[in-house]
């Protein structure tokens, strides 16, 4: 479960870092510049964290969908991009993948090896 909680803080994160990918204007703006960079090296250290406990493949699947289609409604809510029923529909399904491989059957456990 604690590994959950990683993974919803490290796509939270991500998608604050995206939307500020967006606001620093190709990196010309140092403050949003900033929080991009920063955001992004925070949300890898949190998906690092989750990879602890769960599977690569579900992790960082579900971290990738997960903060595409939060990026995609931030994008629609606050930057006033375009909305259609084909970019709703494709969201729809990147979540319905994300149901289907959290939900399947098969190691829960994140696995290591040690050299």
């Amino acid at each position: 479960m604690r590994g959950y909680i990683y993974l919803t803080i490290s796509i939270l994160i991500e998608a604050f870092a995206a939307s500020m990918l967006k606001v620093s204007e190709g990196f010309s703006l140092l403050l949003p510049t900033i929080a991009s960079l920063s955001g992004y090296l925070v949300a890898f250290i949190f998906l690092s964290i989750t990879m602890r406990t769960i599977a690569l493949s579900k992790a960082y699947a579900t971290w990738a969908g997960a903060g595409t289609a939060l990026t995609v409604l931030i994008g629609i809510t606050f930057f006033q991009e375009s909305t259609s029923l084909l970019k709703l529909a494709g969201v729809a399904v990147i979540i319905i993948g994300l149901f289907i491989l959290n939900t399947s059957k098969g190691n829960e456990k994140a696995t290591s090896t040690a050299a």
